[in-house]
């Protein structure tokens, strides 16, 4: 007996409703990244292992792909290697690439190696699978796909602006309701700061960011496990209760970090960035949210998140400022900005609250029905001039019953069948039938195409 076909776990097949469902998602952040300026680049599946490999810290190296080099791939692998099971060391000996874990690290390496060609500031997008060898679990994928914006070459907060304009547009388009929570790193650090504690800089916020997660008090808790004195804890839970407006939180914050120059660096960052976004007008709810890190030895400045205000789930979008991306190829001083929608998340959300268009697996208008020879050709015809005029339809292949036709067009969802018997043909007209109504009109091939223009 055959062995059932399967996929990799961790990644998944999309039929022809799903992949209706994601263009729409696809075409949403692509046509709002166009509106905006940005630009379209792809960069290979895989990468240089020498690219990727330290850009992610330890945990990050173990979850990539490796690719095993072409033909003999063990020729350099001595029998002391094998024994002494040094996978760092053999892996350097046994493959030279590795599939893209995301799409950060590419463009930082596409930047540096093509910087003489790209005019600055550069304002990118990418829409495109990474790969991840990670544990697979719910909202949890070796493959997705990420759709990145990202402007490079300036340190202008107007790019902040812009690129939250751009989620409220997105989300707006897709009928999404959602919260951007907003933070700056230099903000995180003042905290630390005043409340004596700058070496625990780190482990302070990635304890903060888990309050919504966990609670105030176990954050408290961990905070005094990673050695935090009792009194910086104090000190620091009037940050961690901040409440009010944004106006409010701003306020606050500046009173009590007042004594912080990289602090009030942070609050004036965050006070334009927040003035000039509230002065276009926008439908998302803003918030200023001071336990948000993300990625902390990462940002530099600004930092993003959105959350779906009528679904639990994680964050669908996400990003922030760096001040040296290309670094890590010897290019530094290249500031950033940059941000990332969660496409696969924001398809689940799409699909809990059942926010796509009627219309959305609708992909041929018409079907001609097939009741002969002749009647196939006189319909084939009028299906070249109707694909002329840009409407997408077909001709049922074979002459079968009309019942097996119908239900065809049905399955489909194809709003229109259109019917040439003997009778049209003599007269020079196509019958068109509405599937939803059931109503019938004869009409001349120009009406045809007007009607479903």
């Amino acid at each position: 007996m055959a062995v059932k076909p399967s996929i990799p776990k961790g990644t998944r097949d999309f039929s022809p409703v799903e992949m209706a469902r994601r263009n729409y998602i696809f075409d949403t952040i692509k046509s709002t990244f166009k509106l905006f300026g940005y630009l379209q680049i792809e960069t290979p599946a895989m990468e240089n292992l020498s690219t990727l490999m330290g850009k992610y810290g330890e945990e990050g190296d173990k979850l990539l792909f490796k690719i095993l080099n072409s033909g003999d791939f063990l020729k350099d692998v001595s029998e002391t290697d094998f024994n002494e099971r040094n996978l760092g060391r053999l892996t350097t000996k046994i493959c030279e690439k590795g599939l893209r874990y995301d799409l950060t690290v590419p463009f930082a390496r596409f930047v540096v190696q093509y910087r003489g060609d790209l005019q600055m500031p550069f304002k990118r997008y990418q829409i495109q699978p990474v790969w991840r060898a990670d544990r697979p679990q719910k909202g949890r994928y070796r493959e997705f796909y990420q759709c990145d914006a990202d402007v490079v070459g300036s340190d202008s907060l107007w790019n902040e602006v812009e690129l939250l304009s751009m989620i409220d547009t997105v989300f707006k388009k897709l009928k999404i309701r959602v919260a951007i929570k907003l933070n700056n790193r230099k903000i995180l650090s003042g905290i630390a700061e005043i409340i004596g504690e700058t070496e625990k800089l780190t482990d302070i916020t990635v304890a903060i960011d888990k309050i919504d997660k966990i609670g105030i008090e176990k954050v408290k808790e961990e905070l005094r496990d990673k050695g935090i004195q009792e009194e910086s804890i104090e000190k620091l839970q009037p940050l961690l209760e901040l409440k009010g407006s944004n106006n409010e939180k701003l306020q606050i914050l500046e009173s009590l970090l007042k004594d912080s120059e990289i602090g009030m660096k942070g609050i004036e960052e965050l006070k334009t960035v927040v003035n000039g976004f509230d002065s276009l007008g926008h439908d998302c709810c803003l918030d200023i949210d001071v336990s948000l890190a993300r990625g902390l030895n990462y940002y530099t400045g600004t930092i993003i998140e959105v959350k779906a205000l009528d679904v639990e789930i994680g964050s669908i979008t996400g990003g922030g400022r760096y001040d040296n991306l290309t670094g890590v190829f010897g290019m530094s001083g290249l500031s950033g900005v940059g941000i990332s929608f969660g496409a696969d998340r924001i398809y689940d959300v799409l699909n809990q609250l059942n926010l796509y268009p009627e219309n959305i697996s609708e992909s041929v208008k018409v079907l001609f029905v097939n009741f002969g020879e002749k009647e196939a050709e006189a319909s084939m015809k009028a299906v070249n001039s109707l694909r002329k005029s840009g409407i997408a339809c077909e001709l049922y292949p074979d002459s079968s019953k009309m019942k097996k036709q119908m239900g065809y067009a049905d399955s489909l969802n194809i709003p229109y069948v259109a019917i040439i018997g003997e009778t049209e043909m003599q007269e020079g007209v196509i019958n068109l039938k509405n599937m939803k109504t059931g109503e019938q009109k004869r009409l001349t091939e120009s009406e045809l195409i007007e009607t479903l223009s």
